[in-house]
């Protein structure tokens, strides 16, 4: 069926509002809510039409943008219709090179019949480049997103935000960088925090990212994560270290002692959670011995750490560190820890209390509080460079940790505290 048997339904924008006629005649007013553009909510209106009357409908949007004409067909598919453009003419004055300027003389020219004694040579344009310097982040746009953008419609701040964190996340340092993920009370969200940055990390960088249960004491990192082909820990590792360090060594000797990620793409190096403490502590020098290892397989190493504040690896991971991640819930009593930390880092010694200032809050919902959320952010709100909200997700809560498990806020919450994160190494 063509266009112009088609139903027909009209637009008109004026900002975040918009006036909609339907093919009966019937006048709406549209308003876009803040994460979403007028027009995509024009175009969904009109997709409701055309799948309600089964026939096809013909959009005409018009406003501070031009015209632009779509065809929706009865199923929803949307196919696009040439937009038209305002018609334009040249306004030239016969008597311009005259001395005297009464009796002015204009006529209207169309395009490209400019009177020859006005005419001008020719400007060459600029030359394009032939090299394509878009970004990977923008290309990769599919769904509606990519159509509206071909229809010329802008993306909104939510998303032109978005857009900003995965850039950040995905781009590449010079030599490793290393995150600390650290709270002195247990059960607050360190070792999910851990696995949903090492996560993000991999899946927008490419991989090449170490998830690394520095922990004495039962951590638990690797119970929620996938298993990889060996049942090896750091203690493994550390016999290995020397031959892994070795010049010939190659890139996939680390995968005996680590756990593959296959769909987040990236690494666990796990901690026995089977054994106490004194049979797993991990000292200064072989904590260093282990970061050599990491540094040279790995671009991004997010350490889980343990409860013990006074342990030589918990220490020397706050040396090693790059960035800190403070994770808390929204209980005053994790918040308090959290911040009891910030103190005594402030105090140890000027790197850490650099780490301390510099540091990132996560404040997660273990059950649905916002409103208790945002009190404990405002708390940490003037005292740390940033302060981000996880909202709940049963996700989190049990089982294996991974980015598809989330819901598309509780992704973008992840994606957000990951972007603060980078801003920091």
């Amino acid at each position: 069926m063509s266009l112009d048997t088609t139903l027909r339904a009209y637009a008109t924008v004026s900002g975040p509002r918009a006036t909609f006629t339907t093919p009966e005649g019937l006048i709406e007013s549209l308003s876009a809510r803040p994460d979403e553009d007028i027009r995509q909510t024009i175009v969904q209106r009109a997709v409701a039409e055309a799948q309600r009357t089964g026939h096809p409908v013909e959009l005409v949007t018009t406003g501070d943008r031009g015209e632009h004409r779509l065809r929706i067909d009865a199923d929803g598919t949307l196919v696009t219709a040439a937009a038209r453009a305002p018609q334009t003419a040249v306004i030239v004055d016969a008597r311009a090179d005259s001395p005297s300027q009464q009796g002015r003389e204009v006529k209207i020219e169309a395009p490209g019949h400019e009177p020859l004694r006005n005419r001008r040579a020719p400007e060459l344009p600029s030359r394009p480049s032939f090299i394509d310097t878009s970004s990977a982040v923008e290309l990769k746009r599919g769904g509606w997103r990519a159509f509206f953008a071909r229809l010329g419609f802008g993306p909104s701040p939510v998303e032109l935000r978005r857009r900003d964190d995965e850039r950040e996340v995905s781009q590449q340092w010079a030599g490793c960088r290393t995150i600390a993920i650290a709270n002195g009370k247990g059960g607050v969200g360190k070792t999910m925090t851990t696995a949903m940055l090492a996560a993000v990390f991999g899946r927008y960088g490419g991989g090449n990212v170490l998830a690394w249960d520095n922990n004495d004491t039962r951590g638990t990192l690797g119970w929620r994560t996938e298993p990889g082909r060996y049942d090896t820990t750091v203690k493994d590792l550390l016999p290995a270290a020397s031959d892994l360090l070795a010049p010939g060594a190659g890139v996939s000797g680390i995968a005996r002692y680590v756990h593959h990620q296959p769909i987040d793409r990236y690494d666990v190096l796990r901690s026995n959670p089977e054994l106490l403490a004194v049979h797993q502590r991990i000292l200064t020098a072989e904590f260093d011995l282990l970061m050599q290892v990491a540094a040279r397989y790995y671009r991004v190493v997010i350490f889980d750490s343990g409860n013990d504040e006074s342990a030589e690896r918990w220490l020397r991971m706050v040396d090693s560190s790059n960035q800190l991640v403070l994770p808390t819930l929204a209980t005053p009593e994790s918040a308090e820890s959290a911040a009891l930390l910030l103190d005594a880092l402030r105090e140890r010694d000027e790197r850490s209390r650099e780490l301390a200032d510099n540091a990132v809050v996560v404040v997660t919902e273990a059950e649905p509080n916002p409103r208790g959320a945002n009190r404990i952010a405002d708390g940490f709100s003037g005292h740390v460079r940033a302060v981000e909200h996880i909202p709940f997700d049963p996700a989190l809560k049990s089982g294996a940790l991974r980015l598809d498990n989330l819901r598309a806020p509780t992704r973008d919450a992840w994606i957000r505290v990951a972007a603060a994160a980078a801003r920091g190494l």
